[in-house]
């Protein structure tokens, strides 16, 4: 008897796990909201790490078979990930995973895209035809996109909508406290400028106020020049622009060499959990960065 209890519960374990949508996604950002709303009715594989450049990700063969087996695809729709996920979900052959079908999610639906090119150039560096795919940094863009997920999952898996319902609000609520006091944190420094080395926080500056036309690379994608870099040492002089901000991927050295021409600090930041120390979930990442830029500016006054 006791065998057979042990088999059944054997069973129904095996069928609980089973039972979980198995889910794939493309970046630690999206990955993060992906798991608020959720919760324990889904598995989730992130494919780009937290200090990889997602648009430059290592598409390992392992990556075809997670995508094999997945029951969805959340990626971000904007085509940050063009560079590699394409070739992926070419040799996964997953029919689950196909354009316009409920497992192939993307996040940019419902999202009001910033520095959409009026016409494609590549003399205007690395430019995306739906506009800059950096958004899911701005909370209030995490909110769209979690109402997203909680629709999708719902119909993936209706008998755990109300589940999804529930995380997804209990998120959303979250979020929607944390905005105000970042806002309040945010709210001295309305104007002020802030260079970053990659043109991909236009949706956060928007959402706090904040000033962010000066830029390291020369163009997006393309490497800082000597002149160029003299150029932006002019400029911040002028504009008395004291905060660098640096994602992990990108070259800390050259922000530090402008740093030093300019009294400016230079601040870590990153757009994916995990990507800095002590951020593992998106609450704390967005914290992290308004606490963070909010102390240079103190201390640059």
């Amino acid at each position: 008897m006791k065998k057979l209890l042990l088999g059944m519960l054997g069973v129904v374990l095996a069928l609980g796990a089973q039972a979980k949508l198995n889910i794939v996604v493309t970046t630690p950002d999206l990955a993060s909201i992906a798991k608020e709303v959720g919760g324990d009715k889904v598995e989730i594989t992130t494919l780009a790490r937290p200090t990889e450049d997602p648009h430059f990700v290592d598409a390992k063969p392992s990556f075809i078979v997670k995508l094999n087996k997945a029951d969805a695809l959340i990626e971000g729709g904007a085509e940050l990930e063009i560079g590699w996920l394409p070739s992926l979900l070419s040799g996964a052959r997953n029919p689950k995973l196909a354009s316009g079908q409920p497992g192939r999610i993307l996040c940019n639906e419902g999202i009001q895209m910033l520095e959409v090119p009026s016409q494609m150039t590549r003399a205007e560096g690395d430019i995306h035809p739906l506009g800059n795919p950096h958004f899911a940094i701005d909370p209030g863009n995490a909110r769209i996109i979690a109402a997203h997920l909680t629709d999708a999952f719902a119909k993936l898996d209706p008998s755990s909508a109300e589940v999804f319902r529930a995380n997804g609000k209990k998120f959303t609520d979250a979020l929607d406290a944390k905005l105000v006091e970042w806002q309040a944190r945010l709210a001295p420094f309305k104007g002020a400028k802030v260079v970053s080395y990659h043109k991909s926080w236009p949706y956060f500056a928007g959402r706090f106020g904040l000033e962010m036309d000066l830029f390291l690379e020369p163009k997006p994608g393309i490497p800082p020049s000597p002149a160029h870099l003299a150029e932006i040492i002019a400029k911040m002089n002028e504009q008395h622009a004291r905060v660098i901000i640096v994602d992990p991927y990108l070259n800390r050295k050259t922000a530090e060499t402008v740093a030093r021409s300019t009294e400016a600090k230079v601040v870590d930041v990153a757009q994916m959990p995990g990507g800095v120390k002590g951020t593992d979930g998106y609450i704390a990442l967005v914290d992290y960065l308004v606490n963070s830029i909010a102390t240079a500016f103190a201390e640059k006054k």
